[in-house]
C-alpha cells in the first residue's frame, strides 16, 4: 500500500492513492482555508470507514438492510505527547437488530484493519531525504 502527499502551499496538501486524490487542510484558525479534513479527522475517517465496511459486510452476508448504515467516530485530543485517544465508534443500522446480529456486527467490526492497527501499534520508521546535487 502506498499514498503520496504533496504540499500545495500554506497548510494544504493533496493526498493521492492509486487514481484517487483528496485534499487535506486546516481550519482558518490554524492558518488554512478549510478545504479538506485535517490529519486527525482523516484518521477518524479511516477508522470509521473501515468499521462501516465490516458492519455492512456482515449485514449483507445475513441479507439484512445495509443502505443507510451510519458510523460515527469520536476521540479526544490529548497532550504530553500530543495524540488522539479514547476512540469511540458508534454504528447505527437501518433496521432493529436482534441481540445475535448486534453481537455479529460488533465481532465483524473488530476485524477492521485500521482498528487492529491502532490496537497493536505498528513499527514506524522516518527517513528524511534531500535532493541529490549534481557535481560539476
Amino acid at each position: 500500500m502506498e499514498v503520496t502527499i504533496e504540499h500545495l502551499g500554506a497548510v494544504q496538501f493533496e493526498i493521492k492513492a492509486r487514481q484517487h486524490a483528496i485534499a487535506c487542510d486546516q481550519p482558518p484558525e490554524n492558518g488554512g482555508h478549510d478545504e479538506g479534513m485535517t490529519p486527525p479527522e482523516l484518521l477518524l475517517a479511516s477508522l470509521g470507514s473501515c468499521a462501516a465496511f465490516y458492519a455492512a459486510q456482515y449485514l449483507r452476508k445475513y441479507k439484512l438492510a445495509t443502505e443507510g448504515t451510519r458510523v460515527r467516530v469520536t476521540a479526544d485530543k490529548l497532550k504530553d505527547p500530543a495524540r488522539i485517544d479514547n476512540f469511540r465508534i458508534e454504528i447505527d443500522t437501518p433496521i432493529e437488530l436482534t441481540d445475535q446480529h448486534r453481537a455479529g456486527v460488533d465481532r465483524a467490526v473488530h476485524h477492521c484493519l485500521i482498528h487492529n492497527t491502532l490496537l497493536h501499534p505498528p513499527q514506524m520508521t522516518i527517513e528524511v531525504k534531500h535532493p541529490v546535487t549534481a557535481v560539476s
